[in-house]
């Protein structure tokens, strides 16, 4: 590199430094007369904060503006409480994100930006015409008026809201009040931290310190609760109450509950129930209402047994072991693993690999995207069954719009090859509602078993009544290894067309083999939560090469025999037991403990 290009590199770096120093501009406002801040920023995003003032302390209103590029001064203009942000360049787009104090009142417009509103405001006026507009707020008393200009209402909310009604020129609008059963909690938004704990409602004290009530709630009983008014306007824009945008399912509309989601809500797993709930609280309503009484399944007990001699206690545990891309080791043995309990070193006496059987799921995208491709199917999936283990148990389940159970768990690969032949294709795709099902109703009665869920999708879904984000608790908790298979359907299209006999030659044999950036993120996630791998195919060549490695990865799992000095119920890991490889960047999972060798 000569001396001129190392110059004109610092300069670069420096103005790119300085750019990024101006991209963000913080302002104080004035609170003004009335309290109503009106925001309007047509070009991007606007988040509203309110935030409670402590003591003495009060809250004063703050701008923090985001650019891609450096902000001037005139691009900010504000006039009293009126805030404007008027880019130079469009190409810039400002983000807002303004804190206020509580009670404060907005009125906010954009054209296609995301607009988010937290906390406990009197007043929130929202404009926009296709942005997502996302209240986060306080419900002990709320007063809603949602209106849609040009198109049908895309809503969600995390209570019950009234009909739609649908007004002339096709416009359409919700109105009605709201007042939370649990004042308690009714003053706690979804942000707020102590409202939920991994996952558990935490219902918060019915008092604050210095014995005045929680916010919203009436100090006595003449004084009116704080309410807390909606007034949404959007031409087509999607509006949230209280329900996160990662938590938005794929199709919003109300409709009647398929068989996926109906198992679902009988197996009892809250988080699940919840999004079903939202998505459609009709027919959800309906259909519990339908239901005897939920019991949870009988359980053994299994009492801690009496503290064993020091040194006489051998337990074996079950672990698998991974590299940071979470692949499995394998070729472990006991020199490789060191145990300790409390700290303290434990003789680790064997490790082998295991031979129990996998109770596997091979779930099969038989949508309306692969309709014309039923053959190409029906062969990778039978490629799978002749090459598991043959110990292994597999199930074929199949989805579109709902889900269905083609074979129950068999070792019998000519039954399972059979029942390939037997199904069509078309509909669309409720993958995420097959991936919940498959967890609570098919892998149910295998807890604490070997489990894993092998993959054959384009990734894509437009139909669950489950939102992506509401299935990483249930899978953790299942224990079921995930393996996303990704086949862009135009790689199976190029694959199932002649390119010399197409209407456009050229273009068949340049098809994108690209998956959408979003299923592609999702599989990864997939993978990592559950433990399993995720494999994005790029040629159809590589599908056998996953399965391959996918029988590797199943059978890639330890027996670690040691001595314990620590007395637990069969089963339970210690939190005290941890158990290591000596070779660095490795990570070992303790799926089990057991008493002997």
């Amino acid at each position: 590199m000569t001396k001129l290009s190392r110059i004109l590199l610092i300069m670069l770096s420096v103005g790119a430094f300085l750019a990024d120093v101006h991209a963000q501009v913080k302002k104080e406002i004035s609170p003004g007369k009335g309290g109503i801040i009106e925001v309007v920023n047509r070009y991007g995003k606007v988040e509203v904060t309110a935030v409670k003032s402590l003591g003495d302390d009060t809250v004063k209103p703050q701008l923090i503006a985001t650019g891609k590029f450096a902000i001037a001064e005139n691009e900010i203009s504000i006039a009293d409480t009126r805030i404007e942000i008027k880019p130079a360049n469009r190409n810039n787009r400002v983000d807002v994100s303004i804190t206020v104090p509580e009670r404060a009142s907005v009125n906010i417009t954009t054209l296609d930006g995301e607009v988010r509103v937290i906390g406990d405001l009197a007043d929130i006026s929202v404009t926009t015409e296709t942005g997502t507009i996302a209240a986060d707020i306080p419900t002990y008393n709320v007063r809603y008026s949602l209106n849609w200009r040009e198109s049908r209402p895309r809503y969600l909310s995390d209570f019950e809201l009234e009909k739609v009604k649908e007004g002339s020129a096709g416009r359409f609008s919700i109105k009605g009040k709201y007042k939370s059963e649990s004042p308690a909690l009714a003053g706690k938004t979804k942000s707020d931290p102590s409202a939920s704990a991994g996952g558990q409602t935490v219902e918060p004290e019915t008092t604050e310190r210095n014995g005045t009530p929680p916010d919203g709630e009436p100090k006595n009983k003449d004084q009116k609760p704080n309410t807390v008014s909606l007034d949404f306007t959007t031409d087509r824009g999607i509006v949230l109450i209280n329900v996160p945008p990662t938590e938005v399912m794929s199709d919003l509309r109300e409709r009647p509950l398929t068989d996926a989601a109906k198992s679902i809500i009988r197996s009892g797993d809250t988080l699940l129930m919840d999004a079903i709930r939202r998505a459609s609280p009709k027919y959800f309503g309906d259909y519990t209402r339908s239901l005897p009484p939920y019991r949870r399944e009988p359980g053994i007990r299994v009492l801690p047994s009496a503290v064993d001699v020091k040194g006489s206690n051998i337990k074996t545990a079950s672990v698998r072991v991974t590299d940071m891309q979470n692949r499995a080791i394998p070729a472990l043995t006991a020199d490789d693993f060191e145990a300790t309990e409390s700290g303290e070193s434990r003789e680790v006496l064997s490790a082998r690999p295991t031979t129990a059987p996998v109770n596997l799921v091979m779930l099969v995208d038989v949508s309306g995207s692969v309709e014309n491709y039923v053959t190409f199917i029906r062969k990778a999936a039978r490629a799978f069954v002749m090459t598991a283990d043959p110990n292994d148990k597999i199930s074929i389940i199949l989805f579109n719009e709902d889900v269905k159970e083609l074979t129950g768990f068999s070792t019998d690969r000519r039954k399972l090859s059979e029942s390939l032949d037997t199904f069509d294709a078309g509909g669309a795709t409720a993958y995420y509602d097959a991936l919940g099902f498959t967890i609570t109703d098919v892998l149910r009665p295998f807890r604490g078993e070997r489990t894993a869920i092998v993959v054959l999708s384009d990734g894509d879904d437009n139909r669950s009544f489950l939102p992506f984000d509401s299935l990483m608790g249930s899978i953790e908790e299942s224990g079921a290894l995930i393996y996303p298979l990704y086949v862009p359907t135009s790689l199976i299209a190029a694959a199932a067309n002649d390119p010399a006999t197409a209407v456009d030659p050229l273009r068949s044999r340049y098809l994108s083999n690209d998956l959408t950036s979003k299923a592609d993120a999702e599989g990864k996630r997939l993978a990592e939560v559950s433990g399993g791998v995720y494999y994005p195919i790029t040629q159809l060549s590589q599908i056998q090469t996953a399965y391959d490695d996918i029988v590797l990865q199943l059978r890639t799992s330890y027996l670690v025999t040691f001595r314990s000095e620590i007395s637990t119920a069969d089963g339970k890991p210690s939190p005290r037991l941890k158990i290591r490889t000596k070779r660095p960047e490795t990570f070992v999972q303790i799926r089990s403990v057991t008493t002997g060798q």
